[in-house]
């Protein structure tokens, strides 16, 4: 049996530019390399907000790729830990988006698409309630999902009522 490797410890000086990092990977589609980063600083810094929103992209970033992650973290426990109301729900919209996409260029589940736009855009309407003065990320997060809604109108809800597909 292979033994496990010890994993080394960050600077916490170097925080910062390890999530520079993190955003140049994520840019360059290397979501993997970007999320193994976001484990590094938060061993270091639990609470640090930038981490733990760019560990939940990368995390996202990753739906629908056959490509194996470096861990198996949940979107919503992370999301759990993001200190506002607004957070909270701007990414779970954004989790619900992403998965939304993935199921569309994969499956032909027309349904799961539409129920997963209309989870992510009930999230961002929660966000604009609570949004910050001059903060209209969520309404345009939420005009994105209705586009896409309107641009594809063989996108519907599903006539089944037990979605356990949707967790």
């Amino acid at each position: 049996m292979r033994s496990k490797f010890e994993l080394k410890r960050l600077s916490a000086d170097t925080i910062a530019r390890a999530l520079d990092k993190v955003h140049l990977y994520r840019v360059l589609n290397m979501p993997h390399l970007a999320e193994s980063i976001c484990h590094d600083v938060l061993a270091v810094e639990p609470d640090n907000v930038r981490a733990l929103e760019e560990l939940i992209l990368s995390v996202a970033d990753q739906y629908g790729s056959s490509a194996r992650r470096v861990s198996k973290v949940t979107v919503k426990e992370l999301i759990s830990r993001l200190p506002t109301e607004y957070q909270r729900a701007y990414f779970s919209g954004l989790n619900a988006e992403r998965r939304a996409l993935a199921v569309m260029s994969t499956s032909a589940l027309g349904h799961a698409v539409y129920e997963w736009l209309r989870t992510a855009m009930e999230h961002y309407e929660r966000a604009i309630e609570v949004s910050p003065e001059s903060n209209d990320d969520a309404i345009l997060r939420w005009n994105t999902c209705a586009r896409i809604l309107n641009a594809n109108p063989s996108l519907g809800p599903d006539d089944e009522p037990n979605k356990t597909w949707l967790s």
